[in-house]
């Protein structure tokens, strides 16, 4: 349960599924079938969907590299958080878009895992958000030249210590796509 007791809600967040960063992810056909699965669960449970786009010198405001892969599609009433660090809240609008909603819990996908996505559930957990990141539908770019472990690795080491994580008062695991149930409240 969520530390911000006024906050009953729960958001999909949507986190740089965008053509330049999920060009060289690894599975990323997938990933997007997933997070497309997600947006329409969460819509059809009447779960805000939020969107988070990320702006660098890599994937500039208004270039193709910058928009949205095209089989996801916001709608103009879903929330659009502009971002140009890796976690969501940091520098933007993105608490404030919770808050106005009432949103005390997120269930998190997107790109990239070991950059944006960790970042971001970190960020949401510090600030008393439940966080609950969605296995099969997160992913990343091969950083191996650079020392990173292969992308597959990257994930599965997230999943599993996003699995355990735990905090005062607060909720975070993972959860495969077709196990999410958005506005199915825990039993009490």
């Amino acid at each position: 349960m969520t530390t911000l007791t006024d906050r009953p809600n729960t958001a999909l967040l949507v986190v740089d599924v965008q053509n330049g960063v999920m060009k060289a992810s690894v599975d990323a056909g997938s990933v997007i079938a997933n997070i497309v699965t997600l947006v329409e669960k969460a819509r059809a449970a009447g779960t805000d969907v939020v969107w988070v786009q990320h702006t660098s010198d890599e994937l500039p405001r208004g270039s193709e590299t910058w928009e949205w892969v095209p089989e996801l599609v916001r709608r103009e009433a879903e929330p659009l958080v502009h971002k140009m660090y890796g976690d969501s809240f940091e520098d933007t609008d993105l608490e404030e878009v919770l808050a106005a909603r009432g949103i005390g819990a997120l269930v998190v996908a997107g790109a990239q895992t070991d950059a944006c996505i960790r970042s971001t559930l970190h960020g949401a957990l510090a600030r008393g958000y439940d966080a609950t990141l969605v296995a099969d539908a997160h992913t990343t770019e091969d950083m191996s030249a650079y020392g990173a472990p292969p992308p597959e690795q990257v994930i599965a080491h997230t999943n599993l210590y996003w699995q355990y994580q735990t905090a005062p008062g607060r909720t975070a695991g993972t959860v495969q796509t077709a196990e999410v149930e958005f506005g199915v409240k825990a039993p009490a």
